[in-house]
């Protein structure tokens, strides 16, 4: 008998301002750690104004965590210290490992509008000082499964027997774009240990069996432990972005854009960063 996932924390997020002044919606960060666990934050911006977002994200670094970016739609140019140059357009995906140190900058394009997320992955106190690399996933490469309920697109780990994109080299997280018709029943199995949570992009749907007013569009849920999730939507389509990943369960020491495990570590890292040491030598 299946053991279905409750909800054990709904986040409705903060209006933020990061980069240069790129006016976003913070869901996930700092104060999240624990219950999020391999996650560390997630960002989500919807802007129709470009004033808001044009500004972008001048150059920064970033130590010990991954970055996953999703468009759905407008564009970010990207471009970094190892001479990766590139355009994220709707429908593409950015993985980028920042390791023992990147810097790069991820700068909006005008457009009608700007939609989608950025979710930050801790990597394990292991890999914390691996190369640095750059993923560019576009829209191409994405399986979209068409089934009689939903229709499942799979940027990252496995949807039943298909793979997504990538598969993580040091956190094998999954991370699906979901959508479910209107007026039915939809499940999927998920792994208990891992920590799951959802980002509603568009309608309003019951997730679980436990909270029956239903998440709508722009809030977080995070479940409780479970081996499967079940979604009942009404007469609306739902959009969801679903995220998954087993915990690391170890010590975070975070400053900004880097994450480490020790004070100790942090401190390095940005010690560094004041002698121009940051960059490691491959």
């Amino acid at each position: 008998m299946k053991t279905y996932r409750s909800i054990k924390r709904i986040v409705n997020g903060m209006h933020a301002i990061d980069g240069a002044g790129v006016h976003l919606v913070r869901l996930v960060g700092h104060n999240d750690v624990r219950d999020f666990d391999p996650f560390l934050l997630f960002d989500a911006f919807d802007a129709t104004d470009p004033a808001t977002y044009m500004k972008g994200f001048p150059w920064h670094p970033h130590r010990g965590i991954e970055t996953v970016t999703y468009l759905i739609e407008g564009e970010i140019e990207h471009g970094d210290n190892l001479g990766n140059r590139d355009v994220i357009a709707a429908g593409d995906c950015q993985w980028m490992t920042g390791g023992s140190g990147i810097i790069h900058q991820e700068m909006p394009r005008k457009a009608k509008r700007l939609l989608g997320g950025q979710l930050w992955i801790n990597l394990p106190a292991k890999h914390k000082m691996t190369a640095p690399q750059y993923k560019p996933i576009v829209k191409a490469q994405i399986p979209v499964i068409e089934e009689e309920k939903a229709t499942v697109r799979v940027l990252t780990g496995q949807y039943k027997a298909t793979p997504g994109a990538t598969q993580g080299d040091f956190v094998k997280a999954t991370y699906l774009d979901i959508t479910v018709k209107p007026d039915t029943e939809w499940e999927m199995d998920t792994d208990p240990a891992h920590t799951l949570f959802i980002y509603v992009l568009d309608g309003k749907a019951v997730f679980g069996h436990d909270y029956p007013r239903g998440i709508s569009a722009r809030n977080v849920a995070l479940f409780a432990e479970g081996d499967a999730l079940k979604v009942r939507t009404a007469e609306h389509t739902v959009r969801f972005l679903l995220i998954s990943g087993k915990p690391l369960r170890e010590p975070v020491a975070w400053g900004g854009p880097i994450v480490m495990n020790t004070r100790e570590e942090l401190e390095q890292a940005f010690d560094e960063l004041d002698k121009g040491t940051f960059i490691r030598k491959t």
